[in-house]
Protein backbone atom coordinates (compact mmCIF):
# COMPACT_ATOMS: atom_id res chain seq x y z
CA UNK A 1 0.00 0.00 0.00
CA UNK A 2 1.73 3.41 -0.90
CA UNK A 3 2.76 5.77 1.65
CA UNK A 4 0.20 8.70 2.13
CA UNK A 5 2.94 10.73 4.10
CA UNK A 6 3.48 14.08 3.32
CA UNK A 7 6.49 15.65 1.99
CA UNK A 8 8.38 17.98 4.13
CA UNK A 9 8.27 21.37 3.23
CA UNK A 10 11.28 23.08 1.96
CA UNK A 11 11.13 27.02 2.99
CA UNK A 12 13.58 27.39 0.46
CA UNK A 13 11.45 26.76 -2.31
CA UNK A 14 8.14 29.09 -1.10
CA UNK A 15 8.00 32.41 -2.33
CA UNK A 16 7.16 35.25 0.21
CA UNK A 17 4.05 35.53 0.27
CA UNK A 18 3.73 31.92 1.57
CA UNK A 19 6.68 32.99 3.76
CA UNK A 20 4.23 35.83 4.69
CA UNK A 21 1.29 32.94 5.65
CA UNK A 22 3.52 30.96 7.63
CA UNK A 23 4.80 34.28 9.66
CA UNK A 24 1.36 35.51 10.41
CA UNK A 25 0.31 31.68 11.88
CA UNK A 26 3.74 32.35 14.20
CA UNK A 27 5.71 29.75 12.30
CA UNK A 28 9.64 30.74 13.30
CA UNK A 29 11.25 29.22 10.76
CA UNK A 30 9.31 31.28 8.16
CA UNK A 31 10.51 34.17 10.26
CA UNK A 32 13.77 32.91 9.92
CA UNK A 33 13.84 31.72 5.68
CA UNK A 34 12.61 35.54 5.56
CA UNK A 35 15.81 37.07 7.33
CA UNK A 36 18.01 34.83 5.49
CA UNK A 37 16.68 35.71 2.55
CA UNK A 38 16.73 39.44 2.54
CA UNK A 39 19.76 40.29 5.28
CA UNK A 40 22.68 41.04 3.22
CA UNK A 41 20.07 42.98 1.23
CA UNK A 42 18.84 44.92 4.13
CA UNK A 43 22.56 45.28 5.78
CA UNK A 44 23.90 47.14 2.52
CA UNK A 45 21.40 49.51 2.07
CA UNK A 46 21.56 50.53 6.05
CA UNK A 47 25.71 50.57 6.00
CA UNK A 48 25.16 52.25 2.62
CA UNK A 49 23.50 55.37 4.65
CA UNK A 50 25.78 54.95 8.04
CA UNK A 51 28.66 53.83 6.67
CA UNK A 52 29.10 51.66 9.98
CA UNK A 53 29.18 47.74 10.52
CA UNK A 54 27.48 47.96 13.94
CA UNK A 55 25.25 50.49 13.27
CA UNK A 56 23.71 48.89 10.19
CA UNK A 57 23.12 45.56 11.92
CA UNK A 58 21.11 47.58 14.60
CA UNK A 59 19.09 48.76 11.56
CA UNK A 60 18.30 45.51 10.23
CA UNK A 61 17.40 44.07 13.67
CA UNK A 62 15.15 47.54 14.02
CA UNK A 63 13.89 46.51 10.28
CA UNK A 64 13.20 42.92 10.99
CA UNK A 65 11.25 43.58 14.53
CA UNK A 66 9.03 46.63 12.96
CA UNK A 67 7.88 44.60 10.11
CA UNK A 68 7.33 41.50 12.22
CA UNK A 69 5.08 43.20 14.76
CA UNK A 70 3.21 44.50 11.89
CA UNK A 71 3.33 41.89 9.26
CA UNK A 72 -0.59 42.09 9.14
CA UNK A 73 -0.54 45.23 7.64
CA UNK A 74 2.29 44.15 4.55
CA UNK A 75 -0.85 43.53 1.70
CA UNK A 76 1.06 42.08 -1.03
CA UNK A 77 0.67 45.42 -3.38
CA UNK A 78 4.48 45.85 -3.50
CA UNK A 79 7.30 42.79 -3.16
CA UNK A 80 8.79 41.91 0.52
CA UNK A 81 11.89 42.93 -0.60
CA UNK A 82 10.67 46.52 -1.31
CA UNK A 83 8.43 46.96 1.92
CA UNK A 84 11.52 45.99 4.02
CA UNK A 85 13.86 48.01 2.10
CA UNK A 86 11.94 51.03 2.59
CA UNK A 87 11.43 50.27 6.46
CA UNK A 88 15.47 50.04 6.51
CA UNK A 89 16.02 53.19 4.56
CA UNK A 90 13.59 54.87 6.72
CA UNK A 91 15.08 54.27 10.22
CA UNK A 92 18.45 54.60 8.83
CA UNK A 93 17.90 58.19 7.51
CA UNK A 94 16.11 59.07 10.22
CA UNK A 95 19.27 57.80 12.37
CA UNK A 96 21.48 59.91 10.15
CA UNK A 97 18.98 63.05 10.69
CA UNK A 98 19.22 62.96 14.48
CA UNK A 99 23.00 63.04 14.64
CA UNK A 100 23.63 65.96 12.14
CA UNK A 101 21.70 68.28 9.59
CA UNK A 102 20.32 67.22 6.42
CA UNK A 103 22.90 66.80 3.83
CA UNK A 104 22.73 69.13 0.96
CA UNK A 105 22.54 66.83 -1.68
CA UNK A 106 22.13 69.55 -3.97
CA UNK A 107 25.60 70.75 -3.04
CA UNK A 108 26.78 67.53 -4.04
CA UNK A 109 25.02 66.83 -6.93
CA UNK A 110 26.95 70.03 -7.82
CA UNK A 111 30.10 68.72 -7.47
CA UNK A 112 32.91 68.06 -10.41
CA UNK A 113 33.40 64.98 -10.38
CA UNK A 114 37.15 65.45 -10.00
CA UNK A 115 36.73 67.76 -7.42
CA UNK A 116 35.81 65.47 -5.10
CA UNK A 117 39.41 64.67 -2.92
CA UNK A 118 37.39 62.12 0.00
CA UNK A 119 38.14 59.34 -2.55
CA UNK A 120 41.68 58.09 -1.79
CA UNK A 121 43.56 56.63 -4.80
CA UNK A 122 44.09 52.52 -3.41
CA UNK A 123 46.66 50.09 -5.09
CA UNK A 124 46.27 47.97 -7.93
CA UNK A 125 45.24 44.18 -7.35
CA UNK A 126 47.11 41.89 -9.50
CA UNK A 127 45.99 38.01 -10.73
CA UNK A 128 48.18 35.65 -10.04
CA UNK A 129 48.55 31.92 -8.77
CA UNK A 130 49.69 32.84 -5.41
CA UNK A 131 48.58 30.05 -2.99
CA UNK A 132 47.92 33.46 -0.78
CA UNK A 133 45.05 34.50 -3.24
CA UNK A 134 42.47 34.00 -1.06
CA UNK A 135 43.65 36.13 1.45
CA UNK A 136 44.46 38.66 -1.77
CA UNK A 137 41.20 38.60 -2.20
CA UNK A 138 39.70 39.28 1.07
CA UNK A 139 42.38 42.44 0.78
CA UNK A 140 40.90 43.64 -2.24
CA UNK A 141 37.02 43.21 -1.29
CA UNK A 142 38.39 45.72 2.02
CA UNK A 143 39.81 47.83 -0.51
CA UNK A 144 36.45 48.12 -2.44
CA UNK A 145 34.66 48.39 0.32
CA UNK A 146 37.10 51.20 1.81
CA UNK A 147 36.50 53.09 -1.84
CA UNK A 148 32.59 52.91 -2.00
CA UNK A 149 32.77 54.31 2.04
CA UNK A 150 34.24 57.35 0.71
CA UNK A 151 31.39 57.95 -1.69
CA UNK A 152 29.54 60.73 -0.67
CA UNK A 153 26.38 59.50 0.78
CA UNK A 154 24.11 60.45 -1.98
CA UNK A 155 26.30 58.41 -4.38
CA UNK A 156 26.63 55.98 -2.24
CA UNK A 157 22.65 55.04 -1.48
CA UNK A 158 22.58 54.84 -5.31
CA UNK A 159 25.32 52.25 -6.13
CA UNK A 160 24.82 49.89 -3.15
CA UNK A 161 20.94 49.94 -4.48
CA UNK A 162 21.80 49.27 -8.35
CA UNK A 163 24.85 47.81 -8.83
CA UNK A 164 25.45 45.65 -5.81
CA UNK A 165 21.80 45.09 -5.10
CA UNK A 166 20.89 45.11 -9.04
CA UNK A 167 17.84 47.19 -7.89
CA UNK A 168 15.85 48.91 -11.44
CA UNK A 169 16.18 52.56 -12.25
CA UNK A 170 12.98 52.98 -11.09
CA UNK A 171 12.83 50.48 -7.82
CA UNK A 172 15.94 52.50 -6.92
CA UNK A 173 14.07 55.90 -7.68
CA UNK A 174 11.07 54.83 -6.29
CA UNK A 175 12.81 53.68 -2.83
CA UNK A 176 14.80 57.10 -2.32
CA UNK A 177 11.82 59.58 -3.37
CA UNK A 178 14.20 60.57 -7.10
CA UNK A 179 13.77 61.49 -10.20
CA UNK A 180 14.83 57.81 -12.07
CA UNK A 181 17.46 60.87 -14.35
CA UNK A 182 18.96 61.62 -11.20
CA UNK A 183 19.57 58.32 -10.04
CA UNK A 184 21.06 57.92 -13.18
CA UNK A 185 23.51 60.72 -12.89
CA UNK A 186 24.39 59.63 -9.62
CA UNK A 187 25.26 56.91 -10.06
CA UNK A 188 26.95 58.07 -13.14
CA UNK A 189 28.70 60.11 -10.81
CA UNK A 190 29.76 57.45 -8.04
CA UNK A 191 31.20 55.14 -10.65
CA UNK A 192 33.36 57.53 -11.67
CA UNK A 193 34.65 58.20 -8.45
CA UNK A 194 35.07 54.58 -7.80
CA UNK A 195 36.96 54.45 -11.29
CA UNK A 196 38.98 57.07 -9.71
CA UNK A 197 40.33 55.02 -6.72
CA UNK A 198 40.18 51.54 -7.79
CA UNK A 199 41.62 49.44 -10.97
CA UNK A 200 38.81 47.30 -12.83
CA UNK A 201 40.53 44.27 -11.83
CA UNK A 202 38.99 44.90 -8.60
CA UNK A 203 34.99 45.19 -9.86
CA UNK A 204 34.68 41.21 -9.33
CA UNK A 205 34.82 42.32 -5.73
CA UNK A 206 31.59 43.65 -5.88
CA UNK A 207 29.85 40.43 -5.61
CA UNK A 208 31.43 39.56 -2.63
CA UNK A 209 31.11 42.71 -0.85
CA UNK A 210 29.81 43.79 2.61
CA UNK A 211 28.83 40.08 3.35
CA UNK A 212 25.97 39.08 5.62
CA UNK A 213 26.38 35.43 6.59
CA UNK A 214 27.13 33.22 8.80
CA UNK A 215 27.17 33.47 12.41
CA UNK A 216 26.37 37.47 11.98
CA UNK A 217 23.31 36.16 9.98
CA UNK A 218 22.41 33.74 12.62
CA UNK A 219 22.62 35.88 15.53
CA UNK A 220 20.43 39.09 13.53
CA UNK A 221 17.98 36.54 12.88
CA UNK A 222 18.05 34.71 16.97
CA UNK A 223 17.80 38.45 17.89
CA UNK A 224 14.81 39.29 15.98
CA UNK A 225 12.90 35.66 16.51
CA UNK A 226 13.37 36.61 20.57
CA UNK A 227 12.27 40.02 20.38
CA UNK A 228 8.84 39.93 18.68
CA UNK A 229 8.23 36.51 21.16
CA UNK A 230 8.91 33.69 18.85
CA UNK A 231 10.83 30.73 20.43
CA UNK A 232 14.03 30.13 19.60
CA UNK A 233 14.69 26.52 17.04
CA UNK A 234 17.68 25.16 16.74
CA UNK A 235 19.96 25.86 13.92
CA UNK A 236 20.65 22.84 11.71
Amino acid sequence: MPSTATAPVVLDDLDDAALVERALARDGEAFRQIMRRYNRRLYRVARSVLADDAEAEDVVQETYVRAFMHLDAFRGEARLSTWLTRIALNEALGRVRQRRPTVEVEHLDRLRDEGDTRVIALPTAHRDNDPEAAAARAEVRRLLEQAVDRLPVPFRIVFVLRDMEEMSIEETASQLGLRPETVKTRLHRARRLLRQALHETLSSALVDAFPFAGARCNRITDAVLRRIGIEDLPQE
